[in-house]
């Protein structure tokens, strides 16, 4: 059998495999907030070129990011459990994302999801998450996070703190006391480097 075939076999498997995730989109009442993570993932990875209608971005990242298959596992929870556990079967989630959070807002986005805990108790619209992040209790409280937070690899957020929106969480970073909007964090302890486009040195 030549590359060819092999390769229009692979295509028509992973796309039989799929029928389950497809109908699971189309049915759920989470299918607009699925939408706009989807099209982050596509502007974060730039195929948009490719010009795929949703379902077949859909399988895209079913078939190659374990990362995607957790969150759309985790949009999917409100919807027919039996259709969840199904898909599950053919793509298995990804066990060392963990994902435990009451509300998260459209747009989502998780960068290499190894050795990962997003358990905050809201995450805003348009927010990225790195590798090997915590966000999660501190005693009894856990963070907000608000819109257009990235949270970069290694760091960890916990407590009841607030995250202000468009900020930055660097590499590392610790963070346990609340950060003003338009920040960038570092350190641990952590301090603030960038407040509002201007560099300064500011403890939290």
């Amino acid at each position: 059998m030549n590359k060819i075939k092999l390769k229009k076999w692979w295509c028509y498997i992973n796309l039989i495999r799929s029928i389950p995730a497809i109908c699971a989109f189309h049915s759920t009442s989470e299918k607009n907030i699925i939408k706009a993570d989807i099209e982050k993932w596509v502007n974060n990875f730039e195929i948009k070129y490719l010009n795929y209608p949703n379902w077949l971005y859909l399988i895209w990242f079913l078939v190659f990011y374990q990362e995607f298959r957790n969150l759309f596992y985790y949009r999917l929870k409100k919807g027919n459990n039996i259709i969840f556990r199904l898909i599950q079967i053919f793509y298995p989630p990804m066990s060392t994302l963990y994902i435990n959070t009451d509300s998260i807002g459209e747009g989502f986005y998780i960068q290499h999801g190894f050795s990962t805990i997003i358990s905050a108790k809201s995450i805003g619209r348009n927010c990225s998450v790195f590798q090997q992040v915590t966000i999660g209790y501190c005693g009894e409280e856990n963070p907000i996070i608000e819109d257009n937070v990235v949270v970069s690899a290694g760091s960890i957020v916990i407590g009841g703190i607030r995250i202000g929106g468009d900020s930055i969480i660097g590499a590392g970073a610790v963070v346990t006391k609340s950060v003003p909007a338009n920040c960038t964090v570092v350190g641990n302890p952590s301090y603030i480097i960038k407040k509002n486009g201007v560099k300064t040195k500011e403890y939290l």
